[in-house]
């Protein structure tokens, strides 16, 4: 099984695309999640959508709006809101995680793998086979 994140951006504008992706996609809606951190002595959020693994090819994307959004713990805005009702109109509750934020590693593509271990020690996507 390949697992692999997807990054459409920082929230801006393409929170619309991972939006649309989670509306069309809702046969193969996992999960929606925010993922909390501070950068900077900023508390951001990013945006994840979780879809289930292909049929063929056992591919599981993991689409991304990185660390471009203010916690709405901290500070509520309208990106985080049309988040929220969308996941509530597909029946789905925003799994929310506190992680560390990528540039406490050296590469992208570290932080996505230190972001998969976590999912997957909390049992949201499937262990590595």
């Amino acid at each position: 099984m390949i697992q692999r994140f997807i990054e459409l951006g920082e929230g801006y504008s393409d929170i619309y695309e991972l939006l649309e992706l989670a509306k069309s996609n809702q046969h193969r809606l996992q999960h929606m999640m925010a993922l909390h951190t501070k950068i900077d002595g900023k508390e951001m959020t990013s945006l994840v959508v979780i879809l289930k693994p292909t049929e063929t090819g056992k591919f599981q994307a993991l689409y991304i709006c990185r660390e471009g959004i203010p916690n709405p713990n901290i500070l509520p805005n309208k990106r985080f809101d049309l988040f929220a009702q969308t996941a509530e109109s597909l029946g789905k509750q925003i799994i929310e995680l506190s992680v560390k934020p990528s540039i406490s590693f050296n590469e992208k593509e570290l932080f996505y793998q230190h972001l998969i271990g976590i999912l997957r020690l909390n049992h949201y996507i499937l262990p590595l086979q």
